[in-house]
């Protein structure tokens, strides 16, 4: 049996003859098809502004430095994340939190949120930020979300790096009605790719000017915003300190042409996890809660182990892996990394991430996965439940 992926790009004939057709073409960088794929994007997720970026990453940086928060402010995020969305705000030189998760969709939980930001009040401690993930496809609830930034007066972005299509009450995930700024993910794991590659959607203007200046170096190239006499063609400004964090052409025609492909990508995920919890679902294991009028992309489908047995987290993990079954953990909790530390966070903060991280794997979920490989996973997880928690 071939190796099998937690999850992997699908590239068709058609996604190569498109790259190599912009390859023959006058621009491979800063050329008209990032900004089709860009205006392909708002269309899709009804957003106003787009911006394609480098990567993920970029993405968040860009979007905390977009809201033009303080340095020493506060932030809050949620800790079973990559480490991206936490290193976004250091990076800012913001000063870090982190909210418990819910123990049932494994998102930010609101309770825990809620709680926290009443203590934070008394104390006169509260953030300028929170950082919303949507772990594995699965949007966390930004109605309530976006009341209670009403409340305390925080700024929420949406690291909507799993949830490219998702949708929240048939509202796609980037349309931003409830955040400041929305941050995608076009990694090869990711629902579409681009190779590597991001974006950041809003519906403000003048973050979207922020974002497009501090990803461009800090240069702005349209006349409308130059402070100085405008002395020829080949005239530009620097108006702040910025970043080469644009994608290019090429990237941006392989991300168009995975767009077409979108809407068979996420029915083929669906069905893929349907199958799954069809299943799986009498074994001691628990799968993300999705609640009515919510959508999930399924970047990732995520299973729990549900029973008490100090070493059967490795054992399964190892036992997939001997199969050639590559699942992987999403994620180890941020506060407990090595850098982390130094800022005093220690074991126990956050018992729900704390248990994910001890209970939680990844299985494969991608477009190609065929349903002969599917069941031998169905199988082989059967098989080691049968022979090792009676």
């Amino acid at each position: 049996m071939k190796n099998l992926k937690y999850s992997t790009q699908t590239i068709s004939k058609k996604d190569i003859a498109n790259v190599s057709k912009v390859l023959k073409s006058e621009f491979l960088t800063q050329g008209p098809k990032t900004i089709e794929f860009e205006n392909k994007i708002k269309l899709l997720v009804k957003s106003k502004y787009a911006l394609a970026t480098n990567s993920g990453s970029s993405a968040l940086l860009l979007a905390c430095k977009a809201l033009s928060l303080k340095s020493g402010d506060l932030f809050w995020t949620v800790p079973n994340s990559f480490v991206a969305t936490a290193n976004c705000g250091i990076l800012c030189g913001l000063k870090i939190d982190f909210v418990d998760i819910d123990p049932d969709t494994w998102n930010i939980s609101i309770d825990n949120l809620e709680k926290k930001l009443k203590k934070a009040k008394k104390r006169k401690k509260l953030p300028k930020l929170i950082i919303v993930v949507h772990l594995g496809g699965l949007p966390a609830n930004p109605l309530r979300l976006k009341n209670l930034s009403k409340k305390y007066k925080f700024k929420i972005v949406e690291d909507a790096s799993h949830s490219f299509g998702g949708k929240y009450y048939y509202n796609r995930v980037g349309c931003s009605k409830w955040s400041d700024i929305t941050v995608f993910s076009f990694h090869p794991v990711k629902i579409i790719t681009t190779g590597e590659g991001g974006c950041c959607t809003t519906n403000q203007k003048k973050y979207y000017e922020k974002l497009k200046i501090l990803a461009n170096n800090g240069i702005t190239k349209e006349t409308k915003n130059f402070k100085f006499k405008n002395l020829g063609p080949w005239y530009y400004e620097q108006h702040s300190i910025g970043y080469n964090f644009r994608m290019n052409d090429i990237q941006s025609t392989l991300g168009i042409s995975q767009l077409k492909n979108l809407y068979s990508f996420l029915k083929k995920r669906n069905k893929i996890a349907k199958i799954y919890r069809d299943y799986l679902k009498n074994l001691p294991i628990k799968f993300q809660k999705i609640e009515k009028n919510i959508y999930s992309s399924y970047h990732l489908f995520i299973i729990k182990l549900d029973v008490k047995h100090k070493y059967l987290h490795r054992k399964f993990f190892n036992y997939l892996r001997s199969k050639n079954i590559f699942v992987n953990l999403h994620y180890l909790p941020i506060h407990l990394q090595p850098f982390y530390r130094k800022f005093g966070f220690k074991k126990n903060q956050f018992p729900v991430a704390e248990e994910y991280g001890k209970t939680a794997i990844s299985i494969p979920i991608y477009p190609n996965l065929k349903r002969k490989e599917q069941f031998k996973i169905i199988n082989l997880i059967k098989s080691f439940f049968n022979k090792y928690v009676k």
